[in-house]
């Protein structure tokens, strides 16, 4: 050794200018050896027939760092290669068993203790770290919500999940930041901190220079992020264990102190390729490939704990082979361990939200606050605006957000009036980003609060779909309901609105909420139903954690008469109860046709019925009014009451809720007459020629006689 280099004590920096202690490092060094054996426990797994997940974290290892920079009771979001992380975050837990748990996800076993063999994630409920499935950084949007809602809880004097002080980290690849939901949810952070929003948010990107095989241009990240306004950059070599720890531990300081976001830029490398199918010399040249090991940053950090005569050649190797020893024992072990062995096992977490979901209306409305007298009859967007502001009452942790809902009340006057008997920490605008929207919301659910959310018009919805398919519909599946995002998403809804026209504020599909597992969807048509269901929901999502899909129908938010000008049929009192998920509603008593609808085919069949009824059919009217879980006791019962069915669909033909009501009949034995009549394949365009794609009144009626002869 050099005549310079002293051996370092313990609590010595391991080397000059580091505040990272040679004892801390030693740790870290256990761990990046850890987390190497694993990724090589998973290919050899795999060559067994008995592993399932091979990407692994090889060259990011120094994210370890970032974990011993924070505190372990800071709320982490992962990315997929950042097991060094999950392991350094255990330790200083102390008393788990990580590598045990990383392997047991591997191998898919029920006993792995946070998705229970769903998936291989990086997470833990005891150790803050909220598991995530995704590889495009679609858990950005909701690690800006948890930033959010530490100070909005507090301020609204509500139990939060996470200490006040905490620093959320959320890190991803270099690649997928190029996505639109992270670029959204960084602008998304940026656009609240400017405003004052307390902001508390590590952004962590591991840039190994490529996705798959795709390279990121060099400098694109510092030319990207290191001169944001209103973000603090930092920087280090990812490789560099003490630089690492040092930019970490800078940048988690600077964002508990001020409460603003930060991007911590880490230059890795991606050792073993993208995973154990890949096969890099495909794309890349044999001289780009061996010269990544030079960076590798367990051998980095093996050298300079040899350099700092912390250990000795010898004892590293030794290390090295008593943890490769370890971890593959532990791999043989769990390769036979117990797996989901039956559909029901698989989806339990689903159905037992659901069961809970099923149980959740209120008995009892009679607590709430009337803003107005409870006996006047009401429309369907003042039973909406009655209950959401009874359900701010009722539920302190509740709080309604979106486009246009606080000041202006709304595009149709839904919102009207909340802000100001509540407060903007309640009722408040959102920037126009339907993904950073429903990702408020999926952060402020895990954490605590009781979000609902508004999302402008239907086709809206689409943009930003995949933040409830493949982020608050599935936590609870992946981590066996220890984490939850309650929230009830408002939609306004469907077709035949007159004030704007055209696909975007006319849109009829449903489908890609359809089928999303777990997904409750209500679709209320009358005001007292809008008004119980949008309780029930609320309870819902309070009660058992359920995502709550409410589609409102906009061409019915003001609609007062059914039959004539004048009627005020379409009026309702407040309701006194809740409406039990699942369960439909029936008009009349016929006995020659059941009509089976939802929504706006509801005010259709009952004015279609009226006519029918004077040439002497009797019919009864169902309104479904819960599209998932559709109510299927009560279609078959009052189908069976005629044993002639026509399905009312007002979504379209192919995809629409018409073909899932058929399934269910049929599939659960109704052996009678049916037919189907629904919306044209089409887009919605503007104008009167609407007309001529969607469901209309004279199509009903025209099955409805063909079908009772």
């Amino acid at each position: 050794m050099s005549g310079s280099v002293h051996r370092r004590a313990d609590d010595d920096p391991i080397r000059d200018g580091t505040s990272l202690s040679a004892r801390v490092c030693l740790a870290l060094f256990d761990v990046a050896i850890g987390s190497r054996h694993l990724d090589l426990a998973a290919r050899w797994l795999r060559s067994q027939n008995k592993g399932y997940y091979t990407i692994g974290s090889s060259g990011h290892e120094g994210n370890a760092a970032v974990a011993a920079a924070l505190r372990p009771t800071d709320p982490a979001l992962l990315h997929y290669r950042s097991g060094a992380f999950f392991l350094a975050r255990a330790a200083l837990a102390n008393g788990r068993e990580p590598l045990r748990d990383v392997l047991l996800g591997l191998v898919a076993s029920t006993d792995e203790p946070i998705a229970g063999g769903r998936h291989k994630v990086f997470g833990r409920h005891d150790l803050q770290i909220i598991p995530q499935t995704s590889t495009i950084a679609s858990h950005l949007p909701r690690a800006v919500g948890v930033a959010f809602s530490i100070a909005r809880a507090k301020k609204l004097g509500v139990s939060c999940a996470w200490p006040d002080d905490a620093v959320i980290v959320c890190s991803f690849g270099d690649a997928s930041v190029n996505h639109s939901t992270a670029v959204g949810a960084i602008n998304t952070a940026l656009h609240a901190a400017y405003q004052g929003v307390p902001m508390p948010l590590l952004f962590v990107c591991e840039d190994n220079g490529i996705g798959i095989s795709v390279k990121t241009p060099g400098g694109w990240i510092e030319q990207t992020y290191q001169n944001r306004t209103g973000l603090a950059f930092f920087g280090a070599d990812g490789c560099d264990l003490p630089a690492t720890f040092d930019a970490a531990a800078a940048a988690a300081d600077w964002v508990r102190a001020r409460r603003r976001p930060a991007f911590l830029h880490l230059r890795t490398v991606r050792l073993m390729g993208h995973a154990g199918s890949d096969y890099e010399p495909a794309y890349r040249r044999p001289a780009e490939i061996s010269a990544d090991y030079g960076r590798d940053p367990v051998l980095r950090t093996a050298k300079l704990l040899i350099e700092q005569e912390v250990l000795t050649p010898a004892e590293v190797l030794d290390r090295y082979e008593a943890k490769r020893a370890e971890v593959i024992k532990l791999a043989g072990e769990v390769a036979e361990a117990a797996q989901l062995d039956s559909a029901a096992a698989v989806a339990e977490p689903l159905t037992s939200t659901m069961e809970e979901a099923l149980a959740a209306a209120p008995e009892s409305l009679a607590a709430s606050v009337r803003t107005h007298d409870p006996d006047a009859p009401i429309t369907v967007a003042q039973g909406i605006n009655r209950a959401l502001n009874d359900i701010l009452d009722r539920y302190p942790e509740a709080i309604v957000f979106g486009e246009d809902v606080a000041r202006k009340g709304g595009v149709y006057g839904v919102t009207r009036g909340l802000l100001s008997r509540t407060s903007s920490a309640r009722v408040f605008d959102t920037l126009l980003d339907e993904q950073a929207i429903l990702g408020l919301a999926l952060g402020a659910g895990v954490s605590g609060l009781l979000p609902i959310p508004e999302i402008q018009y239907l086709a809206y919805f689409h943009n930003a779909a995949d933040q409830i398919r493949g982020e608050g519909a599935t936590l609870q599946f992946f981590s066996n309901r220890q984490y939850r995002n309650p929230m009830v998403v408002r939609v306004a809804a469907y077709g035949y609105q007159k004030g704007f026209g055209g696909h975007f504020h006319n849109d009829n599909s449903i489908a890609a909420m359809r089928d999303i597992p777990g997904l409750v969807i209500a679709s209320p048509a009358r005001p007292d139903d809008a008004a119980a269901m949008l309780h029930t929901c609320a309870a819902a999502a309070k009660n058992a954690g359920a995502v709550c899909m409410f589609l409102e129908p906009i061409a019915l938010y003001h609609t007062r008469d059914l039959y004539d000008d004048g009627d005020e049929q379409w009026l309702a009192a407040y309701p006194e109860a809740g409406v039990p998920v699942g369960r439909a509603r029936t008009y009349g008593e016929g006995t020659d046709l059941t009509i089976l609808t939802f929504a706006n085919g509801l005010r259709m069949s009952l004015r279609v019925a009226r006519r029918l009824e004077a040439r002497g059919v009797g019919v009864r009217v169902v309104d479904l009014r819960w599209l998932a879980p559709l109510p299927v006791a009560g279609m078959l019962r009052e189908a069976n009451a005629t044993n002639k069915t026509l399905i009312v669909d007002e979504t379209r033909q192919t995809g629409g809720v018409g073909e899932g009501i058929l399934a269910a009949l049929l599939q659960h034995g109704y052996r009678g007459a049916v037919d189907r009549v629904a919306s044209a394949d089409s887009f919605i365009p503007l104008g009167d020629a609407a007309l001529q794609v969607l469901l209309s009144e004279e199509t009903i009626e025209a099955a409805a006689v063909k079908l009772t002869g």
